[in-house]
């Protein structure tokens, strides 16, 4: 099967594509300004190269800022994609989208690869460990302080690593078709905790620092954020704040029959890398 993934060079999809390749499975990699093909989901002029030939695909919305139109790409992209002759799609999705009744997002892309008619798997992780080293809250890692309205709240960080080994799965195994995998790391810590475990394995003090959540929808606002993407994620931080973070799932075990990697690994690993130097 020759697979197509979006987002090729994010955190996810450069981890699958480097599974794939190293399995000896054939792999097109696409992004809008990197990857084997000029690609972008807002462009569907871009979409027959990238799907011709190609039977599996990993799809993602890499923008859910909330432009006009957005909530529309992934569900015209399956119709393409089935139409091209795509027979398995594996969508990667977020925790608490079925609970969100129309509003998220991602609602959408969610109910088009149901209604597909071919095989399909749903992945909806929690918040990505990757966001300390990686994107989101880097610069607060570096900075020496976390500044988020979640206070002593729980969540159980999930590693893109066992993101991406149950999207190879998915996309390369059977048995998983009609599935909508939960995915969690294995205990839920506070980001207060979180930053703890960072600062002793970096060697310096990281501290959480609680924010009012009006005070954190003005700052994301004032940093160009659309006042209703802002809410939204706020509202994600308030839940954590509140005890209504994700529990703990038992998703990944399900998929790859096996415990999901516990968050002081990924700290261990992401120090000694230097990620954090």
């Amino acid at each position: 099967m020759t697979n197509l993934i979006l987002g090729g060079n994010g955190k996810t999809g450069r981890r699958i594509v480097r599974r794939l390749r190293a399995a000896g499975h054939p792999v097109r990699a696409v992004a809008r300004t990197t990857g084997d093909l000029p690609f972008d989901l807002g462009d569907p002029t871009t979409w027959a190269p990238a799907l011709d030939g190609v039977t599996a695909a990993y799809l993602m919305e890499p923008d859910l800022r909330g432009s006009a139109g957005h909530g529309a790409r992934i569900p015209r992209f399956v119709a393409a994609a089935v139409a091209s002759g795509v027979r398995r799609l594996v969508l990667l999705s977020a925790y608490g989208v079925g609970e969100a009744g129309d509003s998220h997002p991602l609602k959408p892309a969610e109910q088009a690869v149901r209604a597909s008619g071919i095989d399909w798997t749903i992945l909806r992780p929690d918040w990505f460990a990757q966001n300390f080293s990686e994107s989101f809250w880097l610069r607060g890692v570096l900075s020496g302080e976390l500044v988020l309205p979640a206070g002593d709240g729980g969540t159980p960080f999930v590693d893109a690593e066992d993101i991406a080994e149950v999207a190879v799965a998915a996309l390369t195994e059977d048995g998983h078709s009609g599935r909508t995998y939960q995915l969690t790391g294995p205990r839920a810590i506070s980001f207060g905790e979180a930053a703890d475990l960072i600062g002793e394995a970096v060697g310096r003090t990281i501290r959480h620092v609680d924010v009012e959540p009006e005070v954190f929808v003005e700052r994301q606002v004032a940093n160009g954020v659309p006042a209703d993407v802002a809410r939204l994620l706020t509202g994600l931080f308030v839940a954590i704040r509140d005890g209504r973070g994700s529990p703990v799932s038992d998703g990944v075990e399900l998929a790859l029959g096996r415990a999901p990697r516990p968050f002081e690994d990924y700290v261990a690993e992401t120090a000694a890398a230097g990620h954090w130097d």
